[in-house]
């Protein structure tokens, strides 16, 4: 029996994981006038599988993943400015661009450990987002970049005022991304990452080589995040400098932790969740939404610890 025979047999898919995407085709439907911030929530999905790689099973602790998600569609968005517009191939620099400052960041800060690392991906994100700043004629600083345009994805479905195409890119982008972490995590390599997570010096003890591990996770993940930014980056036609800020690192480390870290799942819960309430509190109480999303961090630190996904698993047995 071949190794893929093997995995195959070993992690069928089983019909309850296809729920998160058949909520969200039902979605596409239900609430046609809400397919704009559908797709808003399909690319933070993206972004928060992408950093529950390196943090839910790797054990990385980073506050600067945005530095690979804001590469990611200041590289699409260049891309689609002086290069072409074909999204396919831009997504695909959205994301060798971010795995780049992904590896190359990650051989250096991976030498490190605890708070020292944790400075030091901050560091990052703040020397890409001040780079951009003053790269004006390249990135547009202060002012953003502008003036993307996105041809028909395949020469056929063209990004529409009503977001349909968008959405629907969204999400068969969010679903290959989803298979392949899935494929990787049950693989070896995501079971050794585990591993490194719950005993490092164990994992040195057998002989594994931990840090070339952590850094082909680290690029990986990074480069997840940088397709999340490059599909933000063709579905809004226009990139800021807060897609390399420090909230957008804290939010998606928010919306991780919220949904279940480490699970594979517990980012299209968090996400989602947070995504819709900032959407709706924001309408009800403008100046005070950050007070109830705090709130309810709070609640899940003391009694849901898991996230929701753990808090479900508690009730459910």
């Amino acid at each position: 029996m071949s190794a893929v025979e093997t995995f195959l047999r070993t992690h069928r898919l089983r019909p309850l994981e296809f729920l998160p995407f058949a909520l969200a085709v039902g979605a596409y439907f239900v609430f046609p006038d809400y397919l704009a911030l559908g797709s808003q929530v399909l690319i933070m999905i993206l972004f928060a599988l992408s950093l529950d790689l390196v943090l839910g099973y790797a054990g990385i602790v980073t506050l600067g993943h945005a530095a690979f998600f804001g590469t990611g569609a200041y590289a699409a968005g260049i891309y689609a400015v002086h290069l072409s517009h074909e999204p396919l191939s831009g997504l695909l620099v959205a994301a060798v661009a971010a795995g780049a400052i992904g590896l190359l960041s990650g051989l250096v800060i991976l030498r490190t450990t605890g708070l020292t690392l944790l400075m030091l991906t901050l560091a990052i994100g703040s020397m890409l987002a001040e780079a951009a700043n003053k790269a004006t004629a390249l990135t547009g600083g202060n002012d953003g970049l502008q003036g993307i345009s996105i041809d028909p994805v395949l020469g056929l479905f063209r990004f529409d005022l009503f977001g349909r195409s968008a959405y629907v890119y969204c999400l068969i982008v969010l679903f290959l991304a989803w298979v392949f972490l899935r494929w990787l995590v049950f693989s070896p390599f995501g079971r050794s990452l585990t591993g490194i997570r719950e005993n490092i010096a164990r994992m040195h003890a057998i002989g594994a080589p931990v840090r070339q591990r952590q850094v082909i996770a680290y690029t990986t993940s990074a480069a997840l995040a940088g397709l999340a930014g490059g599909l933000l980056a063709q579905t809004t036609q226009f990139v800021g400098l807060t897609t390399l800020g420090f909230e957008r690192s804290g939010s998606i480390v928010i919306m991780l932790v919220l949904g279940g870290a480490g699970r594979l799942y517990g980012a299209f819960v968090g996400a989602a969740v947070y995504m819709i309430a900032q959407d709706q509190l924001a309408e009800v109480a403008p100046a005070f939404w950050n007070f109830w999303i705090g709130l309810l961090l709070v609640l899940i630190a003391l009694f849901a610890r898991g996230g929701l996904l753990g808090l479900a698993d508690r009730l459910r047995r």
